[in-house]
């Protein structure tokens, strides 16, 4: 049976803004676009290096696109797809979550 675990209140997360996390060992970041929430491995699928310029800076200047900061791939916040960048075509890898009661939650 799988173990729901909660990862933070949908209140820290603003709209157009990112969160990173680390759950059980594992990177992750959190998204918050059109009223959505979207949880990725923090992980380039180029070199395997995590995604952020600073803590919790995971999004381009104009908060349209994941930018990677090692060499500025873009990829879509919907889809976690690259569409600029040396790993154009291949995805971040996401992760199922839910809002339960308010909190961003995984299953495990």
């Amino acid at each position: 049976m799988a173990t729901v675990t909660p990862l933070f209140h949908i209140s820290e997360l603003a709209e157009n803004s990112a969160k990173g996390l680390e759950v059980n060992q594992r990177k992750l970041f959190a998204v918050s676009s059109q009223g959505k929430v979207y949880l990725y491995e923090n992980s380039c699928p180029h070199k395997g290096v995590p995604l952020e310029w600073l803590p919790d800076t995971f999004l381009d200047i104009e908060k349209q696109f994941i930018q990677c900061s090692t060499h500025g791939a873009l990829f879509t916040i919907d889809q976690g797809l690259c569409i600029a960048g040396p790993c154009a075509g291949a995805s971040l890898a996401p992760v199922a979550c839910e809002i339960i009661d308010g909190q961003v939650c995984i299953r495990e």
